[in-house]
């Protein structure tokens, strides 16, 4: 990591996030300018955008001719289930299903959850290894 310049520490060191700010911040004393640096958030959204999910297995089942979209996951990441919470929101006519390398692997180091328990929670089918024949014979 870099050492900050010595005009950045000095305005790190007085509340100030670069020298830059705390130069402005002074003259606006100067002129007898009241203002609360950082004094206020504003909210705003980031525009939307468009993304497209390329599941693994999309698969017509034997029995009822029903579509599941088989998605296969050694690791579980972060991404992979946020991504799947906006597409279960957004689409939930999709039946969306987890064949997991080992569904009893937790979603972090620190979590006590894993994919299995995420997966009943958020309302996904999933299984062990392979694709479960039952899921085909439906």
């Amino acid at each position: 990591m870099a050492r900050p310049s010595s005009v950045r520490a000095a305005a790190l060191k007085n509340g100030w996030r670069s020298g830059l700010e705390e130069r402005n911040g002074a003259l606006l004393d100067k002129w007898g300018v009241f203002y609360e640096f950082e004094g206020e958030r504003i909210e705003y959204t980031k525009p939307a955008r468009l993304c497209k999910y390329t599941p693994d297995f999309p698969l017509i089942t034997q029995g009822s001719g029903k579509k599941i979209y088989v998605e296969t996951k050694g690791r579980f990441m972060v991404e992979d289930r946020q991504k799947h919470i906006l597409i279960r929101k957004q689409r939930p006519d999709l039946d969306i299903r987890f064949v997991f390398d080992n569904p009893n692997a937790r979603i972090s180091k620190t979590s006590k959850t894993t994919y299995a328990a995420w997966c009943e929670k958020n309302g996904f089918l999933y299984a062990r290894k392979t694709i479960p024949r039952e899921w085909i014979d439906e």
